[in-house]
């Protein structure tokens, strides 16, 4: 009998053991993604269970404190909340800039509109640019001028190297100076020092050729600064496009028809 209760006894605490281990034991191949996957497609669960929401304590983000979901989840209401201030705020910021950046435009344009004498253009065109955008250094050439006005400044022969350059830009070039000819026609800030950043905007007309209307450059203006973060690669150019807009027309007529 007692022989018979040992063989009867020997498998059932063997048994006992293996669940002790099956309990004991994580269960092995289910990760924290297979979890997370599974509350993410479940969305009833804790709506069935939803006394596990009062119980989970999570690490406060600002501290090593517990807190529960609730206050976690309240304070990435916060912080997402005060992201989305911080991007309104600047918007309105680069909104008002550009409010300004267009007054400025407008006055300028304005004050090229009023020159009635056509060789007094290129001056109150770079003056009024130092003024209204607070440029240290501005200059320019035009080449194909009317004989009138081929001794002027602005009329200076310039490489062809310039012209072909100037021919390229689709766009206006921002960057450090690297030894530019441009770069000569400045000379030095009125607080000193010369230019170390550039940017070069094409001077440009329509003229028709075959039926079609293709764009001549006729010149090049040329705005320096001694910092060199003024004028940089990354910058935006659509208002210093539009400046090459107003001016090539406002210099048009310098012109040889």
């Amino acid at each position: 009998m007692v022989g018979r209760q040992r063989r009867h006894d020997g498998p059932g605490r063997d048994c006992l053991r293996r669940r002790d281990r099956a309990v004991s034991e994580p269960t092995q191949g289910i990760t924290e993604q297979d979890i997370a996957d599974f509350l993410a497609n479940t969305p009833g669960f804790f709506e069935r269970h939803a006394e596990l929401l009062a119980t989970i304590q999570l690490t406060h983000p600002q501290g090593h404190r517990a807190v529960s979901l609730q206050e976690r989840q309240a304070e990435m209401l916060r912080a997402r909340i005060k992201g989305l201030e911080l991007k309104i705020m600047e918007m309105i910021r680069h909104g008002q800039e550009n409010v300004g950046i267009a007054d400025r435009l407008h006055l300028w344009t304005v004050a090229l509109m009023r020159t009635a004498a056509a060789a007094d253009v290129p001056r109150v065109l770079t003056r009024e640019l130092r003024h209204q955008f607070l440029i240290p250094q501005a200059g320019l050439r035009l080449w194909g001028v009317a004989a009138q006005h081929a001794e002027a400044e602005f009329a200076q022969a310039v490489s062809a190297d310039v012209k072909s350059f100037a021919a390229s830009l689709t766009q206006p070039y921002c960057g450090i100076n690297s030894g530019f000819e441009a770069a000569r026609w400045l000379g030095e800030a009125e607080g000193g020092g010369t230019a170390t950043s550039l940017a070069l905007i094409p001077l440009t007309r329509e003229l028709e050729r075959d039926g079609a209307r293709e764009p001549q450059s006729f010149g090049l203006l040329v705005l320096g600064s001694p910092d060199p973060t003024r004028y940089t690669a990354e910058m935006g150019t659509e208002f210093l496009a539009r400046i090459g807009d107003i001016a090539s027309a406002a210099l048009a007529r310098l012109l040889d028809a």
